[in-house]
């Protein structure tokens, strides 16, 4: 697993922050917003490719098939999802907790109802409204506190303070009760998509309760007119007969999904919380596969890549056409400082992944690189491109790039190269700083001197054209 947490780019950065500054707003928090500036990305083909399959058939449900949706894996420990512009945002804390693939499912699920709604949209033209309304009562109570002191009446001004506060609640009271019923909306196009895909809406259930069980046992005493979402009783209550009127009710996922979803959480367990928390994960039993690939993971990030080799070994013997045991193998052997057959381990994770990832191409061309031949430096620059046609937003995949292409003594398209990692990492002065040198050195109107005139003439936060 090449498991990349990354700050999240400037130019996605300010399509979640609008989300979270709804939030923000409807919560009386400006914490909530402040917080989203630095979400945590988690890169790895294997959990993206899963969740893809898990989307796919909702989104095709919700008529957003063919809608260019992003899955975007953040690396938190809370059980959260949200949406932001075409971006589903899903925690890796969601995705360890959930025990069965229809959990998730059910949650991807209800985030495309939001999608789907257009509640977005609707949310930002609320959120006018009740600004309208909190500045409208501000003025009323300004006048109000004007008039009693022009009349020296204490109770008039008085009346005119209260006036202007209760409208600023009044506002914030409309705004979550909107929320509230969007929420709901959602819950209930969630179930419609599992209904139209043949899956279970016991999943959702199951997270509802969970919530529940979790808002009982802190003790917390929640005012519900004070809160953006339904309470998981409210959400319970209102999906329970629904849910149990679907003739998918009872369906069970797949053997084989169940496995890949169990890998998946020992992998998370494994690469944000360590050995603890594989041992309880796996306390109750569950895939035997799927905990030797913790084991493996462990002993590999524990600096012991040679000891993690035999475990990854029988992983493959096991499951000869699973990429991403070539993957973790391959990252072994980088760190056992064995860049060539790391190579070679790449070679078959690329040639068996069926999901074509970018970032299996990339860390390809990152094995190659490390070689330290022409020829190697070569066949690198080659997969990196690949990598990067397939996830061209990559900020770690251009500093590769830009590497092999400095091996190779091409100097104007490894500064090109510099300049888009700059560019995706959201650093856009140093981006036109570099992308300036780029040209000097590029032939006049040739693609890469026209794809640095791009990044020189961007305004910050725009994407390139």
């Amino acid at each position: 697993m090449r498991a990349h947490i990354l700050p999240l780019p400037a130019r996605l950065l300010r399509r979640a922050f609008v989300a979270a500054t709804a939030a923000a707003v409807a919560l009386g928090s400006v914490q909530t917003a402040a917080a989203q500036q630095k979400l945590p990305i988690v890169r790895d083909a294997e959990i993206e490719a899963l969740v893809r399959d898990y989307a796919r058939p909702i989104l095709k449900a919700a008529g957003l098939g063919n809608s260019g949706i992003e899955i975007v894996l953040v690396n938190d420990p809370s059980f959260n999802a949200f949406v932001a512009g075409r971006r589903i945002f899903v925690n890796t804390g969601a995705l360890l907790s959930a025990e069965t693939p229809n959990e998730i499912i059910g949650v991807l699920a209800h985030e495309a109802g939001h999608i789907a709604g257009g509640h977005q949209q609707r949310l930002r033209d609320q959120l006018a409204r009740a600004q309208t309304m909190a500045v409208l009562a501000g003025l009323l109570g300004v006048g109000a506190i004007a008039a009693g002191a022009a009349a020296e009446s204490r109770g008039l001004g008085q009346a005119g303070m209260g006036l202007a506060l209760g409208g600023s609640e009044m506002a914030r009271r409309s705004l979550l009760s909107y929320q509230r019923g969007e929420e709901t909306t959602a819950d209930r196009s969630a179930v419609t998509y599992l209904n139209k895909t043949g899956q279970s809406p016991r999943g959702m259930l199951k997270t509802f309760e969970r919530f529940q069980s979790a808002l009982a046992l802190s003790g917390a005493q929640v005012d519900p007119y004070r809160i953006s979402h339904p309470t998981p009783r409210d959400r319970i209550a209102n999906l329970e007969a629904l849910a149990h009127e679907s003739l998918y009710f009872d369906k069970a996922d797949p053997p084989e999904l169940q496995q890949r979803h169990d890998m998946m959480r020992a992998k998370i367990a494994a690469y944000t919380q360590g050995q603890g928390a594989l041992q309880r994960l796996f306390r109750k039993g569950g895939d035997p596969l799927a905990k030797q690939y913790g084991a493996a993971a462990v002993a590999f990030l524990s600096g012991a890549p040679r000891a993690a080799l035999p475990k990854i070994d029988a992983l493959i013997k096991a499951q000869p056409k699973n990429p991403y045991f070539y993957e973790l193998r391959a990252d072994a052997l980088v760190k056992a400082n064995q860049p060539a057959e790391a190579a070679r381990a790449y070679a078959t994770a690329v040639k068996l992944d069926p999901a074509k990832s970018g970032l299996l191409r990339i860390g390809y061309g990152q094995a190659l690189l490390a070689i330290g031949t022409s020829e190697a430096a070569q066949q690198a620059a080659e997969q990196l491109r690949i990598g990067l046609d397939r996830d061209p937003e990559n900020a770690d995949g251009y500093r590769s790039l830009a590497q092999a292409y400095g091996q190779l003594g091409e100097i104007g398209e490894a500064e090109l190269a510099t300049a888009d990692g700059y560019y995706y990492s959201g650093a856009y002065n140093e981006a036109k700083i570099m992308a300036a040198r780029a040209q000097q050195k590029l032939k006049r109107g040739s693609p890469g001197w026209l794809r640095a005139q791009d990044i020189i003439n961007t305004k910050s936060g725009k994407r390139k054209g």
